[in-house]
């Protein structure tokens, strides 16, 4: 397969330079090929460059960064499709799926009903490409898809190439800048692409190959085994923690969008099923149950139902699926007469054509295509993915201070804010009348919460229920919630789902005494009630490793999952741990399956909820076979996760090395405190890196900073995504890795830090990670980034602590090399490096004359261009 991904980028990197000679840049064709010839060289031709040229040279990067990244995932879906492991070294190879699947075959309807994979997207804004490239890049993929195509002939290739040629030239002169902020709405769009081009193809797909694996040739043959146990879920357009962008209106226009590209591929799906479903009933008699059904439907719609037996006359299987596209449109265009009031009516006539077909016999046409537009309907419903909304609990007490003050005899709405009691009663008995929003911000919360309860009447309880509570540090934040609910809808039906997010390591630590002191509540009580004790709780990745270090958080993590898991048992309640990992390394990211199977044990428990965000979007959803295997990998993991070795294995390391774990946890968390909490630190980064102008890129809708001040230097303040996004920026990569030298030098025996690496999955994890992140860092280009910070000693205690970081990494891991047994990530980050260097250099110089020149200077957008075009090469941006 590496001759094919060869040919692909020589290819690509051919049709760019011939475009650039012919649009009159031959100097910086030149130039990159020089970058990979003879870097040493290259610096000198680079640092010789002014502005303009600096800035065409960007371009030019990013264009050839964005057709390697193109390649990578040609390759990716290459090895998926021939059936092979996407690398040597990749942990589930395709031999591994089937037979975990069939490990659990004895109690298959067990494990698989109770299996739920549910990932979250979210409009964290790390994807540094504007649409339209993203656009430009999928057509030139579509063309390299034609131009390799072995069916075609030599005339059909030249045209493919001059395509290319056109695409390529597109994408070289499509502005990689935002002109403008994208608002909430645009992000929603973004998504919906993803939805719209894999993932209702890629989720069928999924449960066909879980169903081959359980029953081999009979798939599609009869009834199947497998539930749809994938479900999607969405932040964007409900997300407001810190973004005042996003409000009811926005969220509700949200939902709407989502529906209308849920029922548009219902609609496609329905017709293009029912099209082949072209059985005689003389051959393929209907059952009783169709019969009444078309017989209703001829009285309650008789102009449609006429046309419908006269273009299909004797289908009888045909004219139903007909009648539901009917329906359906209907239902898009808000027509009440003809409508379904919900997917669970779509699924029911769906299942009587299905029972229909198979009692006559066509077991062909009843368990295949149409079994996937059931599968289809049971997923995504008629919403898509379910919205989920996040605030901030600061503003929850912010509004019940203004509305608990307009109470008799109430002297001090700030401690009755406080009070999970007082707002335990407000919940369940209500609010006296009268009171009132008298503030923008407070009515906005009421008609948020309005607003889940409309969409809910519109679009059914699934669509939008759950709402995450940011900062929850007590049982007062979740409780409050309900209180606010109450007053906004009074006692009209609303399923509201708090999910607590416990996120500093200080707020981790306390997660099960906050739970304590909400479940006993009333309106907690009744709430469980209705949901079968079913509890979710959200951990956050980002936010705990930029407080504590990414070695103290990973462990402070796998210790609060493991306390909560005690806690759920102690209290008979279903825990689903929602996992709030980033893409990035600085947020948790790195192989997901690994990190699932690493998990304390019972904190799986056949559940996986997960966001995913920005540039991992499209990673691993913007293909459909990607998306497929990312999912399977998912269920894998997750299966695994649940057999008796693997929770023993896990269980009995955490134990073993539960003392080398303090060790490392209190000497790394020690050390990053020390940095972050020296004098003028924050300063450092500001000056260092493109922090203050990551928000000129314009990324998404949401400010950079939580009180979206556009300028300002506290770390407390600066949220931890464009706090990641800095560093990589720096090429230093110290969220995802420092402190982690210190801990392991505090443990003092290499010996058992390499035993802990094998046998401890949590330490292998966190040590794979550093690895990485070390791997896509340039000690010498983070010396000059941090350097212009003004602080030697700053400077020193980084350098000083990613040297220790490295030797320590590779002694542990038993190499001579980072990524030494990581071959094809090795050559992936090896084939990049010449280019994303020679970005780093432009942005190095860029930054220093606008610290230097002032805010007018060229070299401005010369340094967010450099941004841009490394955000493209490095890839795990923030």
């Amino acid at each position: 397969m590496a001759e094919l991904l060869a040919a692909d980028l020589h290819l690509l990197s051919t049709l760019h330079d011939q475009v650039l000679r012919e649009s009159g840049a031959a100097d910086i064709a030149l130039l990159l090929e020089q970058i990979t010839a003879d870097p040493a060289a290259a610096e000198t031709a680079i640092d010789a460059l002014g502005p303009e040229d600096s800035g065409s040279l960007a371009r030019a990067l990013a264009v050839r960064l964005h057709l390697s990244n193109l390649a990578d995932e040609r390759e990716r879906a290459r090895a998926i499709q021939h059936e092979q492991p996407a690398a040597p070294d990749a942990d589930f190879g395709d031999e591994l799926w089937p037979a975990v699947v069939s490990a659990t075959a004895e109690g298959t309807q067990e494990v698989l009903g109770r299996l739920r994979i549910h990932p979250v997207l979210t409009a964290h804004p790390t994807e540094a490409r504007r649409r339209a490239v993203a656009t430009a890049v999928r057509r030139v993929a579509d063309q390299l898809a034609r131009h390799d195509d072995p069916r075609v002939g030599a005339a059909e290739r030249w045209v493919a190439r001059r395509r290319l040629l056109e695409e390529i030239e597109t994408l070289q002169r499509t502005s990689s800048l935002r002109t403008t902020r994208p608002g909430p709405l645009d992000e929603v769009r973004t998504v919906l692409t993803v939805f719209d081009q894999t993932l209702v193809r890629a989720v069928p797909r999924l449960y066909r190959a879980t169903e081959v694996a359980l029953v081999g040739e009979r798939s599609g043959a009869i009834p199947t085994p497998v539930p749809a146990f994938v479900r999607f879920g969405s932040w964007v357009g409900g997300d407001r923690d810190g973004n005042p962008y996003v409000t009811a209106d926005v969220t509700r226009q949200a939902m709407a969008l989502q529906a209308e590209h849920a029922l548009a591929a219902l609609l496609d799906a329905v017709e293009r099923v029912g099209r082949t479903l072209t059985e005689d009933e003389s051959d393929t008699a209907p059952s009783r149950a169709l019969q009444e059904s078309l017989a209703r439907d001829a009285v309650g719609m008789p102009d449609r139902m006429s046309q419908i037996r006269l273009a299909s006359p004797g289908e009888p299987h045909r004219q139903k699926l007909l009648v539901m596209a009917e329906r359906i449109r209907a239902t898009r265009a808000g027509l009440t007469e003809h409508s379904y009031t919900g997917p669970e009516q779509l699924l029911d006539d769906l299942r009587l054509v299905q029972e229909s077909l198979q009692q006559a016999g066509a077991a062909r046409a009843a368990n295949g295509e149409l079994q996937h537009v059931i599968w289809v309907v049971e997923t995504f419903g008629f919403h898509l993915a379910e919205l989920e909304v996040r605030q901030h609990s600061a503003i929850h007490r912010e509004a019940l201070i203004e509305l608990i003050g307009q109470l008799p005899g109430v002297h001090d709405a700030a401690a009755a804010a406080d009070d999970e009691a007082f707002l335990d009663g407000l919940a369940t008995d209500g609010w006296p009348e009268g009171v009132v929003a008298r503030s923008d911000r407070a009515a906005e919360v009421l008609d948020t919460l309005r607003v889940l309860e409309w969409l809910q009447s519109r679009w059914g309880q699934r669509s939008c229920g759950r709402y995450v509570v940011s900062f929850s540090q007590t049982s007062a934040h979740l409780v409050a919630v309900r209180a606010l609910a109450r007053l906004a809808v009074g006692d009209r039906p609303l399923r509201l789902d708090v999910v607590p997010l416990f996120e500093t390591g200080e707020d981790l630590h306390g997660a099960t005494a906050v739970l304590d002191g909400w479940l006993p509540l009333r309106s907690t009580q009744d709430w469980l009630a209705g949901t079968g004790r079913a509890v979710e709780v959200m951990l956050g990745y980002s936010d705990s490793a930029k407080d504590v270090g990414p070695a103290a958080a990973t462990i402070a993590l796998s210790e609060a999952q493991s306390r909560l898991v005690a806690w759920a048992g102690r209290h008979a309640v279903g825990l689903t741990l929602f996992h709030g990992r980033g893409g990035s390394l600085g947020r948790g990211g790195g192989p997901l399956h690994r990190a699932v199977t690493a998990q304390p044990p019972g904190s799986v428990d056949g559940r996986l909820k997960v966001t995913e965000q920005g540039e991992v979007i499209f990673a691993r959803y913007g293909d459909t076979t990607v998306a497929q295997r990312h999912l399977e990998r998912m269920t894998t993991a997750v299966l695994l996760a649940d057999t008796a070795a693997v929770a023993e294995r896990n269980a009995s390391a955490a134990q073993r090395y539960a003392d080398l774990a303090a060790t490392v946890e209190r000497a790394s968390r020690e050390e990053y405190r020390r940095l972050v909490e020296t004098p003028g630190f924050a300063d450092v980064l500001a000056d260092a890196s493109p922090l203050e102008e990551i928000g000129e890129l314009r990324l998404g809708s949401r400010p950079v900073r939580r009180s979206g001040a556009e300028s300002g230097r506290s770390l407390s303040d600066l949220r931890a995504i464009p706090w990641v996004f800095a560093w990589s920026q720096t090429r230093a990569n110290l969220p995802g890795w420092y402190g982690i030298g210190s801990g392991l030098s505090a443990v003092g025996d290499i010996e058992l830090l390499q035993r802990a690496y094998r046998e401890w999955p949590l330490m292998a994890a966190l040590l794979d990670v550093a690895e990485m992140s070390l791997a896509k860092s340039n000690r010498m280009l983070a010396s000059l980034f941090l350097s212009l910070g003004g602080r030697s000693d700053i400077t020193e205690q980084i350098l000083a602590e990613m040297d220790l970081t490295r030797s320590l990494v590779l002694d542990v891991m038993g190499q001579s090399e980072l990524l030494e047994r990581k071959r094809v990530l090795a050559a992936t980050v090896t084939a990049r490096a010449p280019f994303v260097d020679a970005l780093s250099r432009l942005e190095l110089r860029a930054l220093t004359h606008v610290r230097t020149d002032g805010e007018s200077t060229p070299w401005r957008s010369v340094l967010l261009l450099a941004v841009n075009a490394s955000a493209a090469g490095l890839q795990n941006t923030g």
